[in-house]
């Protein structure tokens, strides 16, 4: 059984639509700051706050990649996608926009506690609304009183 979860891009969000070039740069970003972050304290901390390199299949071509893990022992792979889903809202119907990140079968615990720091990551950047692998919602936009 694989585990899902979405970075929802609502109104309030930073952008209304996502592409799967921006999740990759949203991720190189990432991987640059935890690597800033580990010079300035003399330390691999890159290595540990990334422990995977993004790779692409042909048949996941503008659909989906995954982050495979460099020690598969402690990490084997997360998937993301991105995709749109028709909402209901007061004028109608309107596309809504979300990142999709699964954890396919086999993943570690390992894989699951990096894929929720991603989510996080991910949500927080685009100001959006995430649901967990646990279901439950965390809010990254500004919300009205």
């Amino acid at each position: 059984m694989s585990n899902s979860s979405f970075i929802k891009l609502v109104k309030a969000s930073a952008t209304s639509q996502v592409t799967l070039q921006d999740v990759k740069s949203k991720l190189q970003h990432y991987i640059d700051m935890t690597t800033k972050t580990g010079k300035q304290l003399d330390w691999g901390y890159s290595e540990a706050a990334f422990p995977y390199s993004i790779a692409e299949k042909p048949e996941g071509k503008d659909q989906w990649f995954y982050l495979k893990g460099k020690d598969q022992k402690l990490y084997k792979y997360i998937v993301f996608g991105v995709g749109s889903e028709t909402v209901p809202n007061e004028e109608g119907n309107e596309e809504q926009y979300f990142i999709q990140v699964v954890l396919p079968e086999g993943a570690t615990h390992g894989d699951k506690g990096k894929a929720n720091e991603f989510c996080k990551y991910l949500a927080k950047e685009y100001k959006a609304e995430l649901h967990l692998f646990n279901g439950r919602i965390m809010y990254y936009y500004p919300r009205k009183p």
